[in-house]
């Protein structure tokens, strides 16, 4: 087992989850939000998403998170004869709880090596014609503008298909307290290891810790372009792994 703490940088309510998890697995964990869930300043984009639901043939969801504060606004009755896309199992989760019948999810499998728009436009692509349209349901930045990539929007461009976007939550950065700060600190100085899920985590992180240098750092990324984030942030060791509790141990592990 390692001696240092994994830090986990997840949401709030999504990292007390992975830090169950990883102490079921014999790992030391705590955790530090480094993205903070807000809901939207004006709820009608999403009522009306809902009232006119029947349009869209598929419905992409960049999150779990995203699927609770779009289902927040739920017209019942809405969801028969449509597709619903789930990048990961973590949102396919979310899917099921909000009450999507099974059959009607899309996600790339429980056993696939990453769980992203790529892996997730290999399963629904032949789903995307010549006008068929999605709607995508994402996060935003403070002011409520979408944020976050757009690869997979381009690809439902290229296929002739057509894409509308709403916001059903905001991605904040945190405030850090003293007690975080002390952690943030153990963790540039090499003393506990970083998990991240999100490369905007590690852009919040710099900017809480401005002039840190991370070059005593460890971190466990779950996706390639996270890894890269971490090394531009001058990471001194790195990890890169599939978000499934076996294969984040083994790493983690790795770096003790």
């Amino acid at each position: 087992m390692t001696p240092r703490p994994v830090i986990v940088t997840r949401p709030e309510r999504e990292a007390a989850q992975w830090v169950d998890d990883l102490r079921a697995a014999g790992l030391d964990a705590v955790a530090l939000p480094l993205i903070v869930i807000a809901p939207v300043a004006d709820a009608e984009p999403l009522r009306e998403a809902w009232r006119r639901l029947d349009r869209y043939a598929a419905l992409m969801f960049v999150s779990a998170t995203a699927v609770e504060n779009f289902f927040q606004h739920e017209t019942p009755g809405m969801t028969a004869g449509r597709r619903f896309w789930a990048t990961g199992p973590g949102t396919t989760r979310a899917l099921l709880r909000a009450g999507v019948p099974p059959e009607q999810i899309d996600a790339p499998p429980p056993e696939a090596t990453r769980f992203d728009s790529e892996a997730l436009w290999e399963r629904v692509h032949g789903q995307v014609t010549a006008g068929v349209r999605v709607l995508i349901v994402r996060g935003g930045d403070e002011s409520g503008q979408p944020a976050g990539r757009d690869w997979l929007a381009r690809e439902i461009d290229a296929a002739g298909g057509q894409r509308d976007t709403v916001v059903a939550y905001r991605r904040l950065p945190p405030s850090l307290d003293v007690v975080q700060l002390r952690i943030a600190t153990d963790g540039a100085q090499g003393r506990a290891i970083w998990l991240f899920s999100s490369s905007e985590a590690i852009g919040n992180l710099q900017r809480a810790m401005p002039g840190t240098d991370w070059q005593a750092a460890r971190a466990v990324a779950t996706h390639a372009r996270i890894g890269e984030a971490a090394r531009a942030a001058g990471f001194g060791a790195l990890r890169v792994c599939t978000p499934l509790r076996d294969a984040l141990v083994a790493s983690i592990e790795s770096l003790a």
